[in-house]
């Protein structure tokens, strides 16, 4: 089996929990803080979206996929606010980027080969190595953990909203 069918198949399962632990969240569901800048549902969804971009698009192939008039509301790193604070874009059009990057995602790393994912992912300026990730297969596969630590938060905010344990 080559690593990128074995990195899209970590990318779907992960994708797959995620999606289930999102089901069922409707109304306020999606804007629940369990504390102060604690994350939301609607903002883990935008984020997630982001950070799959950032690594695949942008770090392994210096081509990024979404617009700035998106990812700007969801900057890595920054304060999470609420969504009376802060005007996100709607959650229809946030879960739609979510969706259309990883079948973007899907698509591109099954294509991706093995000496691609050798080489240095790139840093923030687009040339320099990436001071986390030695090569490209590192950030690729850091999107499927990324986003595994993010659906435990989607858990918790599950729980503390009355939804049942899933398995």
């Amino acid at each position: 089996m080559r690593v990128a069918e074995v990195l899209c198949e970590q990318l779907e399962y992960t994708r797959d929990w995620t999606n289930r632990l999102l089901a069922d969240l409707e109304g306020d569901d999606w804007s629940f803080q369990p504390g102060a800048g604690l994350a939301h549902a609607h903002y883990l969804v935008g984020h997630l979206a982001v950070s799959q971009h950032v690594l695949v698009f942008v770090r392994v192939l210096n081509r990024p996929l979404l617009p700035e008039s998106f990812t700007a509301h969801f900057p890595i790193g920054a304060a999470i606010r609420s969504t009376r604070e802060y005007s996100y874009p709607p959650l229809a059009d946030v879960l739609c980027v979510f969706e259309e990057t990883q079948a973007a995602t899907m698509k591109t790393v099954r294509d991706m080969g093995d000496e691609l994912l050798r080489e240095p992912a790139f840093a923030a300026d687009g040339k320099s190595p990436h001071p986390h990730y030695r090569d490209k297969l590192g950030a690729v596969s850091h999107c499927w953990r990324h986003e595994a630590f993010h659906a435990g938060q989607i858990a918790t905010i599950r729980r503390l909203r009355g939804r049942n344990f899933l398995r």
